[in-house]
């Protein structure tokens, strides 16, 4: 069966898919954290915190394993780890960002990073494959070129067959798992950003950014509850902007299906140093913080989940 409307190439058709797959010999390419049962109708995922860099990979690369780290979410896994604790699974990438991007559609590729024309259904005039971050990006956060040369295109299907759709049919089934136990689902997508945001015309600086796709991907009352338990931890609290929630926000949250999605991103300034990318002094403290923060947004009552979007005017 196709996944996400294509399946041209698939794992047993022409093209040899073997070698991304020898990237993930050792680790696997993501895996679930969970406790011994899930109890709350919730799920995180980490989708750009993966710091696994295969040798082989690294070997295409022309930046060092310091830069090539510039676009990794670093320990969002981690500060967002306390919800296992409480029953909720994590989905977390042991992959790299630069490697690949599963919060992108599966096929938005950049046709100049190939040595082959892309197929005629890859959405190449995307505005994140026109800033270099497609599904396989060309640049790290700094707009450092990854590649020296371009990439066959094989390289780019095989991520996608090997790493990309297992890892959506993965969130799927959790989702589907969650909906079918607790009647409704929340999907919690974890990032971070750089210390250097800022917003609007007074350069606001905000620790943390709740995107809901402009009120389309879950309640109201989840949104405004999110961002007020963040408030009152003292933190500074932006909503949508610039960050309103990506592929998996926007594919995922269907409140009307009683599907939730929220995409939270966190100030690396908090938590780590962007230089040397260690963490910080504030780093525990904010994983406390984090722990409570996902303890209380459990709390809010199911009534909230299941009522429906308001109509627009």
């Amino acid at each position: 069966m196709a996944v996400f409307g294509h399946d041209v190439f698939s794992l047993t058709g022409p093209i040899k898919l073997t070698t991304p797959a020898e990237d993930f010999s050792v680790v696997q390419p993501f895996e679930i954290r969970s406790g011994v049962e899930q109890r709350v109708p919730f799920i995180f995922s980490s989708p750009h915190s993966g710091r696994y860099y295969p040798e082989r990979f690294l070997a295409m690369a022309r930046l060092d394993r310091n830069a090539i780290r510039r676009s990794e979410d670093c320990y969002v896994d981690e500060l967002f780890g306390g919800a296992v604790m409480l029953g909720a699974p994590m989905l977390a990438a042991n992959f790299p960002r630069a490697y690949l991007d599963v919060n992108r559609e599966p096929w938005e590729l950049d046709p100049r990073m190939f040595a082959e024309p892309v197929p005629p259904y890859c959405n190449i005039r995307s505005a994140r494959v026109a800033g270099g971050l497609g599904t396989v990006p060309k640049l790290v956060g700094e707009g450092l070129d990854i590649y020296s040369s371009r990439l066959p295109l094989a390289e780019a299907i095989a991520r996608i067959e090997v790493v990309y759709k297992p890892f959506h049919e993965t969130l799927k089934r959790l989702l589907a798992r969650t909906h079918a136990a607790f009647g409704f689902a929340v999907l919690v997508d974890c990032h971070s950003m750089p210390a250097s945001i800022r917003i609007g015309e007074n350069g606001f600086k905000p620790d943390f950014i709740v995107g809901d796709r402009f009120g389309t991907s879950a309640t109201a009352t989840l949104t405004a509850t999110a961002i007020n338990l963040l408030s009152a931890m003292g933190y500074t609290v932006a909503h949508n902007k610039p960050y309103a929630g990506g592929f998996i926000t926007e594919h995922y949250g269907r409140p009307v299906r009683h599907l939730h999605a929220l995409q939270i991103e966190v100030n690396r300034g908090l938590y780590m140093n962007e230089r040397t990318l260690q963490k910080t002094v504030g780093f525990d403290a904010l994983a406390q913080d984090m722990a409570q923060f996902c303890a209380d947004l459990m709390a809010i009552p199911d009534h909230h989940f299941l009522e429906l979007p308001m109509a627009a005017e």
